[in-house]
């Protein structure tokens, strides 16, 4: 259903961006716009950008890395967002702040159900959820391509954790920072906690 709900996540917040004047918002809605990967996949931009290894960008960085990640916004907005993060006026913002808040806010009942399924995908207990922990977790044998002879079992698995890694840098490592990422894009498009944890239960066998 994932492919689904990233298709309605992008209809509505399409719809909602001919709407706000909030530049905050604006640019949260033009990540979502991409699905779920969307905000995850500036975060990308950002990290690729700071050379230094500083976690911080400066406005010049900032406004190179909207661009780069193609986001309509315009000069004073993107001023506009940088004062906000910028809260002790240093001239820099600390990008992993910046994602956080731009992330579609979820309650914590959605929270809590979300870091349930990532600990069952954890076996190793690491923080990071890999090829080897899937293993134990998700049956590739029913995949189609499996099925048909097309993929291995590994590359099934693969594919897999490429929904939830970072589009432009796939590592087949998945924190669980980007699995949660991924679900405040999805539980963007779904209105009620109940619905999110009944899809999120029968998803992953919780």
């Amino acid at each position: 259903g994932t492919a689904r709900h990233d298709r309605e996540m992008a209809i509505q917040a399409r719809r909602n961006l001919s709407k706000t004047t909030d530049p905050i918002e604006k640019l949260r809605l033009q990540c979502l716009v991409r699905g779920s990967a969307g905000i995850k996949g500036l975060g990308r931009v950002f990290r690729v950008m700071d050379d230094d290894n500083s976690r911080t960008l400066d406005f010049k960085e900032f406004m190179k890395g909207l661009n780069d990640y193609s986001m309509m916004i315009d000069k004073e907005e993107a001023e506009q967002i940088f004062r906000i993060f910028d809260k002790d006026g240093s001239g820099t913002i600390d990008f992993e702040e910046f994602l956080i808040t731009l992330r579609p806010p979820m309650s914590s009942a959605r929270k809590e159900i979300v870091m349930q399924a990532f600990k069952k995908l954890d076996k190793t207990g690491d923080g990071v959820v890999t090829v080897e922990d899937l293993r134990g977790v998700y049956n590739a044998k029913h995949h189609p391509k499996y099925q048909n002879g097309d993929w291995t079992e590994d590359q099934v698995f693969r594919a897999f954790l490429d929904n939830f890694d970072t589009p432009y840098d796939k590592d087949g490592k998945v924190t669980a920072e980007e699995f949660m990422n991924y679900y405040a894009g999805v539980s963007a498009s779904i209105d009620t906690d109940v619905y999110f944890i009944i899809m999120m239960k029968n998803a992953w066998k919780l």
